[in-house]
């Protein structure tokens, strides 16, 4: 009886989709199992179930294998990448291999042959087995064997342009910027990083905020050239140009994403540098509290974010997420009744039922000149990127007094700055006061792994004096696995700090009073500061103490 018979009998799929599978067979020429994972009827564990009890093939958790690192590198690249194989150990003569599909026959053959040891083999899922590669090997590690063996390519040696654009164009040199690429995407990596040192090439990839390693081979050092000049092209640049700063962007699809890629190129010491953003417009679109952002919190923005007119400004440093919840702002409001225009450089995502602009300060269509601009398009709500200087913040404050609702972000430590910060750019107290409806800082923490969550109990000795724990209560940590790449974290989340705008605060505004008086009014109306924000989020088992004093100052 074969493998989906089995599947059938045990009523893990039905006759009708064993028919559509065996329909992909005969148009796509798969085997009708993996038919049967792609048309997503089965999973690829309960394949393997079934196959280890049908063919007595013991599975293996290979996260928990002691792989012998000799015997892994003592294969070609590009035979272990290609079939997704693992050599796991060696012993007497038998060579342990790990498997998603020991139906391949031609491929244990070919590493018999190549080894000239019997095969004995294992199962494991598909993603872990390519894990463990990657591990060892680094991403595009079989691309980079087939590099250094074309001995006519010398790809490290110093060229002129049309040498380089040949180079650039080498199926190989094509296929691992593509790896770096996609593994980036598959890492949710948010940028990646490209430095070229004295004798190093390192790439890292930002994850959750984080930047941590890419695991590529040394030898990627030998194709910096080549890697540079390929990116250059993809990216629409000057492929000469190595003296002066080139920003650019490219398109491409991966898994059924669209991915936007904003590319920084600047001459360093020993090469060009590059920084990719990767903007994946499939998750840019999330909830008010999907965010992070609390019951209580996210009902007050809800009903600010509804108010006809009014200024309501999101402030932190770069990378805490303020043009991501003014887009999630957006959405909520969005609809047939209202219009909504924005300004933004860049114009980072595009929104469904939004009129977006990007600024060009070279011919003169600043975030000010935009926004008068689109005030004669009868807008209902106006998007500004940033407020910068006075000349956006006056036509924000104009925009707002002629019966506009206008969301934009500030650069500011806290809420209770931003008032402040207008001040200090030259606007009014009084057209502040009148015009701010609210104001919220936010920064993003790290989420602890929920497959790796643990409970513990920790030495409260080191716990910041701010963060006030219940005698017994406990705190969750992440203990590091694969999912989360062994750091505890997957994910982030938001910490908000919401100032509404009332008779007191927009006293002490009018007073021109420090930030500090402006607190502690704001305060007294029910103000919570991020730093007590995270450790809301400490104690519900969100995130860690580490992280909240990471992102938060006391």
């Amino acid at each position: 009886m074969g493998i989906t018979e089995i599947l059938l009998e045990r009523g893990l799929i039905t006759s009708e989709q064993l028919a559509a599978a065996m329909d992909l067979r005969k148009k796509d020429g798969i085997r009708a199992d993996r038919a049967l994972i792609r048309l997503g009827f089965v999973t690829e564990e309960e394949l393997l179930k079934v196959t280890s009890e049908t063919l007595s093939i013991p599975m293996v958790n290979l996260a928990e294998e002691s792989i012998e690192v000799e015997t892994l590198r003592s294969l070609p690249a590009k035979l272990v990448f290609k079939k997704h194989l693992v050599p796991v150990r060696q012993h007497d003569g038998t060579l342990t291999v790990a498997t998603s599909d020991p139906f391949d026959l031609y491929a244990l053959d070919e590493l018999h042959l190549h080894t000239g040891l019997e095969i004995q083999t294992v199962l494991a899922p598909e993603e872990e087995i390519d894990k463990v590669i990657k591990a060892h090997y680094g991403v595009g590690g079989d691309t980079l064997d087939e590099l250094i063996a074309e001995d006519d390519l010398d790809i490290s040696a110093s060229v002129g342009t049309e040498d380089e654009i040949e180079q650039a164009q080498e199926a190989s040199v094509i296929k691992l910027v593509n790896e770096i690429l996609i593994e980036a995407v598959n890492e949710r990596a948010s940028d990646i990083h490209i430095e070229p040192y004295e004798n190093d090439l390192k790439v890292r990839y930002r994850i959750d905020g984080v930047l941590q390693e890419a695991g590529v081979p040394a030898a990627v050092r030998r194709f910096q050239s080549a890697i540079i000049s390929r990116i250059k092209i993809m990216a629409d640049l000057n492929i000469a140009e190595k003296r002066k700063p080139q920003d650019g962007r490219i398109k491409f699809r991966t898994g059924g994403k669209e991915i936007d890629v904003r590319v920084s190129i600047i001459p360093m010491l020993f090469g060009e540098g590059i920084v990719m953003r990767l903007l994946d417009k499939a998750n840019v679109l999330f909830t008010l509290p999907e965010l992070g952002m609390a019951a209580d919190t996210h009902g007050v923005f809800k009903e600010l974010i509804a108010r006809p007119h009014g200024i309501i400004l999101v402030t932190g440093p770069t990378g805490s997420g303020k043009t991501t919840t003014l887009y999630a702002a957006l959405s909520a409001i969005v609809n047939g009744q209202i219009k909504v225009l924005t300004v933004e450089d860049p114009v980072e995502y595009h929104l469904d039922g939004v009129n977006q602009i990007q600024v060009y300060p070279k011919v003169g269509l600043t975030f000010a000149a935009g926004l008068r601009a689109i005030l004669r398009h009868d807008p209902d709500v106006v998007m500004i990127g940033e407020i910068r200087d006075f000349e956006t913040a006056e036509a924000a404050i104009q925009a707002s007094l002629t019966g506009h609702l206008v969301l934009s972000t500030l650069h500011t430590n806290d809420a209770c700055s931003a008032a402040t910060r207008l001040v200090d750019m030259g606007v009014e107290p009084f057209l502040v006061t009148s015009t701010l409806n609210a104001a919220m800082a936010q920064r993003l923490v790290r989420k602890i792994c929920t497959e790796c969550r643990v409970l513990y109990e920790p030495d409260r000795t080191k716990l910041p004096d701010d963060f006030h724990l219940e005698p017994d209560a406990k705190l969750y940590r992440g203990e590091g696995c694969r999912r989360c790449r062994g750091t505890g974290f997957r994910g982030r989340s938001g910490l908000y700090e919401l100032m509404v705008n009332n008779d007191e605060i927009s006293q002490k505004i009018m007073d021109r009073a420090p930030s500090f008086e402006v607190v502690h009014a704001a305060k007294r109306h029910g103000l919570r500061l991020l730093r007590e924000d995270g450790w809301n989020k400490v104690r519900a088992g969100i995130t860690t103490p580490e992280e909240v004093v990471r992102s938060t100052k006391l």
